[in-house]
């Protein structure tokens, strides 16, 4: 009897541990909210095409993000204020039910608030591209670059250094791409746009949403045997009935930017592009 006393005074502390751990995985900030998203159901018309968006509150807030592309089919799994490693938690429940024909990423911006370094970042984009690239061979993933913002405009310097450790990455990968949304927010001075924010100077408007579809739009174009070809062009795109072009580095330039998108031009410390028409 007093063996089996010790014995079982023994497993109680393991059964404890089990117990809390099991507690803890079940406690993920995000659990609630990313199971309702996944448990929604979605009928996607086959005869379109199926973009889905992942990523933090910047995707999440984007509720009317299928009218910006009314000819596609479009998924929002955006959630909280969430970070590369909450896709990576939540991987299974986030990519493995449908199987879009591109798939749009934002995260990096609450990293970066949150302290992770630039290099830790991107190796936790890597790591959930090799998977994504792995499970879905035949989508095209598109990374969205952290946006400028007034409020955390302080933390420039990493969201730039992010931006350019993101770009390098996704020429690494066959058929993923890097969308460049930051030059098209900044103002003359080379400072966030004040008129595309809520009023929490982080999160965006509509004018602000108007330009990042300017953007993504650019790789909706078919796929082409380069797969690489947008990330190297950097191709933005215009609305309906403006012409199309791409930005190509201009090597006879000092490093820095011209921001493209206004008549002066901005300069912010990078490589130079130059506008080419299509």
């Amino acid at each position: 009897m007093k063996r089996f006393m010790n014995k079982w005074l023994l497993t109680i502390p393991v059964l404890l541990l089990n117990v809390l751990l099991s507690e803890a995985q079940g406690e993920h900030p995000f659990s609630k909210e990313v199971d309702q998203l996944c448990n929604k159901e979605y009928h996607p018309d086959p005869s379109k095409k199926l973009l889905l968006f992942a990523g933090s509150s910047s995707i999440r807030k984007w509720k009317d993000v299928q009218n910006y592309f009314p000819g596609y089919n479009v998924i929002n799994y955006g959630f909280g204020g969430s970070k590369y490693s909450d896709l990576l938690f939540f991987y299974d429940k986030l990519f493995r039910k449908y199987k879009p024909d591109i798939l749009f990423i934002y995260e990096g911006d609450n990293d970066i608030a949150a302290g992770t370094a630039p290099a830790e970042i991107a190796e936790e984009a890597e790591t959930l591209i090799k998977k994504l690239r792995k499970d879905l061979p035949e989508t095209r993933i598109v990374i969205i670059s952290a946006k400028p913002s007034l409020a955390r405009w302080h933390l420039k310097d990493q969201y730039l250094e992010l931006n350019e450790k993101l770009k390098n990455l996704c020429g690494k990968y066959p058929d993923v791409a890097y969308a460049n949304v930051w030059d098209i927010m900044l103002d003359r001075e080379g400072q966030p746009r004040k008129d595309i924010f809520i009023g929490d100077g982080l999160h965006m408007n509509k004018k602000g949403y108007e330009l990042w579809k300017k953007i993504l739009s650019g790789y909706l174009m078919p796929k082409t045997r380069d797969s690489k070809s947008n990330d190297e062009k950097n191709i933005s795109a215009k609305c309906p009935g403006e012409e199309l072009y791409r930005e190509e580095a201009d090597p006879g330039l000092s490093p820095w930017l011209v921001n493209p998108y206004y008549p002066i031009g901005v300069l912010t410390p990078s490589l130079i592009f130059k506008k080419v028409k299509v």
